[in-house]
């Protein structure tokens, strides 16, 4: 990259002003002396790959990709990483100085490394893992964990299809239940995954019974606004280790990061009050 360039990254998505990644992104910069920026992109289907192309000559070193656009960018992207693949999505992007793109997926790794902080001394290997929802987030943490060694997944889904869908992909490793049967379904986990919007502000209440939660069992929530849902307070009441969703955001954040502007963040209270504030 020429030296009078200073490197830009940002997020894409439609709406994306809600997002809290520039603010993070924006704390590391600052917190490393880094001259560059990030900044929220708000860009629609119809011009997406006009605009990614775009980019990387009015230096652009990468992006991160939102909704509605997680799936749409593996047919534009140059490259694809193993991972988001697998996903069947990218939320992190990389340009090369002659505009080739590279997409990834670091929501895995993100939330992975949030529930090792969170909980360490979780165990993969103890138990089924439950998991709430069959959305592309869910396609995310199903990998992670079946790659991280649980040795089963037990998934619930509103729209049962959805669930059967990513069963079919995964294979016998991920059995599927009916969603009034989730409550049956926690109660024989170690680890219990809500990777839906349910309980988010402005979204329903996650409607599932939670009586049957175990006080060995690890819940965390990828929603993180509220950051203390109804899920995680039961959770608590119930004697659970309880990770909340932030840190997922957090650290998803960290490998684009490095690729980007060559120095590895770390996530710490800083970080987190940074991204509240």
């Amino acid at each position: 990259m020429s030296l009078h360039r200073i490197p830009l990254a940002g997020v894409i998505g439609s709406p994306i002003a809600h997002s809290k990644s520039p603010r993070l992104h924006r704390h590391w910069l600052a917190k490393y002396g880094i001259a560059g920026d990030y900044v929220p992109l708000h860009v629609e289907k119809d011009d997406l790959r006009e605009v990614l192309r775009a980019l990387p000559k009015m230096g652009f070193v990468g992006a991160n990709v939102t909704i509605p656009h997680k799936v749409a960018v593996l047919d534009i992207a140059d490259q694809v990483s193993d991972r988001a693949t697998l996903i069947g999505a990218a939320n992190t992007l990389i340009f090369h100085e002659d505009g080739k793109i590279i997409a990834d997926n670091t929501d895995g790794y993100g939330f992975l490394a949030n529930l090792k902080q969170g909980a360490p001394n979780w165990r993969p290997d103890l138990g089924p893992a439950a998991v709430l929802g069959a959305g592309g987030a869910a396609r995310a943490v199903i990998v992670t964990l079946l790659d991280a060694g649980v040795p089963e997944i037990l998934l619930a889904n509103r729209t049962r299809t959805k669930a059967d869908i990513l069963r079919s992909e995964f294979g016998s490793r991920v059995r599927v239940f009916e969603w009034v049967q989730a409550g049956n379904m926690i109660e024989a986990a170690t680890t219990v995954v809500n990777t839906t919007s349910l309980g988010m502000v402005g979204s329903p209440e996650l409607r599932v019974p939670l009586d049957g939660l175990q006080p060995r069992t690890v819940v965390t929530d990828l929603v993180y606004n509220p950051l203390r849902t109804h899920l995680l307070d039961e959770a608590e009441k119930a004697g659970c280790t309880v990770v909340d969703g932030l840190g997922m955001l957090l650290h998803q954040g960290v490998p684009g990061f490095e690729r980007w502007f060559g120095v590895r963040p770390e996530v710490d209270q800083a970080t987190r009050d940074a991204v509240l504030a």
